[in-house]
């Protein structure tokens, strides 16, 4: 009985210090964007003996969590990247996994999303992607549009450097074509060639697993951008380690190259 006591005042102290942090976090300088590379899932499985694809399902689940939290905490766009352009080299039936998750988590999440007020969107090559992948994200849009509070924008078949080429071939069509204007080329009007024309520039990246890189995500984008990496799987990522990557965004002054 003692140690179920204890147990409910550590649970109810944990929970009142996550309050009281969001609270704290609420009133300074909040990130506008927040970019996240979540990594780890299939190590995650490894580690218990489970298939891939239950870390996959595992991390479905941490992913509904931190858009709850990223909305009550007043972040306007959530940017995951949720498969990359070179993940299509993975394992046939981890990537068929992989399309259908869309489906799996806006069919059960959405009424929740259009309640909450967030806004559905996507960055990526949609051609490649299945029927049916497509028509889940497509639904998750057009109920989401009217909403105006965050954007959780899905990286979907997302590749930085095809996304800068393209870019670059649009410029040049522009330019031959009389559109663009050689001498008017900088880089607020080649960013509105790219995918994340809509969005601002991400001023946090969170990426787990302990991996230290970028893998082709956001490459323009996150010139400036603010990293915070953890050796947390993303299964694993849960509300506190948010609010640390937050924590320590607020602490860092952002020069931009400045003094």
């Amino acid at each position: 009985m003692l140690n179920r006591i204890k147990l409910w005042k550590n649970q109810n102290t944990t929970s009142s210090t996550l309050r009281e942090r969001i609270e704290e976090i609420k009133k300074l300088r909040v990130p506008e964007h927040v970019a996240i590379i979540m990594d780890g899932n299939g190590r995650w499985a490894k580690k218990r003996a489970l298939p891939r694809i239950a870390g996959h399902h595992e991390g479905m689940k941490v992913v509904r969590k931190t858009t709850k939290l990223a909305n009550e905490l007043g972040i306007k766009t959530l940017t995951l990247y949720a498969f990359s352009t070179e993940n299509w080299k993975r394992p046939k039936n981890e990537v068929d996994y992989l399309m259908k998750l869309p489906e799996e988590f806006l069919g059960s999440f959405l009424p929740e999303l259009i309640e909450e007020n967030v806004q559905v969107k996507m960055i990526g090559y949609k051609e490649q992607l299945p029927l049916h992948t497509m028509n889940a994200i497509g639904r998750a849009m057009e109920d989401t549009k009217n909403n105006d509070g965050l954007v959780l924008n899905f990286a979907l078949n997302y590749g930085s450097r095809a996304e800068i080429l393209d870019a670059v071939k649009k410029v040049i069509k522009d330019c031959n074509s009389g559109i663009m204007e050689e001498e008017h080329l900088n880089e607020e009007t080649f960013a509105s060639y790219l995918m994340t024309s809509d969005f601002k520039d991400p001023d946090l990246l969170i990426r787990t697993s302990g991996e230290i890189r970028l893998s082709n995500f956001m490459l323009w984008q996150m010139a400036y951008t603010e990293f915070w990496f953890t050796d947390v799987l993303w299964p694993d990522f849960n509300d506190g380690h948010l609010l640390e990557a937050i924590e320590a965004f607020q602490g860092r002054q952002r020069r931009f190259g400045g003094v």
